[in-house]
């Protein structure tokens, strides 16, 4: 999606250790038509893709979810990283590490909505190592649910997640990403299509 990575390359800032930091566009502002055209271009490579609701963590993948969930029309759901006293009954607990927090996170959905035989498409911000959409996965696995599609904002492949998906399964499932970085050395940001 070249508007996207015309922002990238216009206010990304490549931090080292394979970071990138676009604040500006999904991780702390948001540009609303920009986001708009981020659920829409989803949404169109998934047409083709039986979804029942669609499946993210918080919370720089809630923006680009729920744009997609509103151009599909199904029910959207993020993962929370703390429990909030009103969520109650049976839960999907998983933890996966977090680049940028240095650490481990939990993930949780109130297993009232992740259910069973539902298709469940998974958008997130980042497809990097791939340690947090495999956490959701597992989510969905757990629901007895089926993973039907991961759609991404950035890939970055130099850190083998889409591997990593593969090696754990899903190789008959389709991983989309609207701006693939296969390079981000010596400060720059490479992307694979230039």
């Amino acid at each position: 999606m070249q508007a996207l990575k015309d922002r990238i390359l216009a206010e990304g800032q490549n931090l080292g250790s394979g970071i990138l930091k676009i604040d500006s566009l999904l991780n702390h502002q948001i540009y609303p038509s920009l986001m708009m055209d981020m659920g829409r271009e989803l949404a169109r490579r998934f047409a083709g893709v039986p979804v029942d609701r669609i499946l993210t963590a918080e919370i720089s993948g809630i923006a680009p979810a729920l744009t997609t969930a509103m151009v599909m029309n199904v029910p959207l759901v993020y993962a929370r990283k703390l429990k909030p006293i009103t969520m109650s009954g049976p839960v999907f607990l998983e933890t996966a590490p977090s680049h940028t927090k240095g650490g481990e996170v939990n993930l949780l959905v109130s297993a009232e909505f992740l259910r069973a035989g539902e298709n469940v498409l998974i958008i997130d911000d980042f497809l990097a190592s791939g340690k947090t959409l495999l956490a959701l996965a597992r989510m969905v696995k757990s629901a007895q649910s089926k993973l039907v599609g991961v759609g991404v904002v950035v890939e970055k492949t130099f850190e083998g997640g889409r591997a990593a998906l593969h090696e754990a399964g899903y190789t008959d499932i389709p991983i989309e990403a609207l701006a693939t970085i296969i390079s981000m050395d010596d400060g720059q940001i490479v992307f694979a299509d230039r």
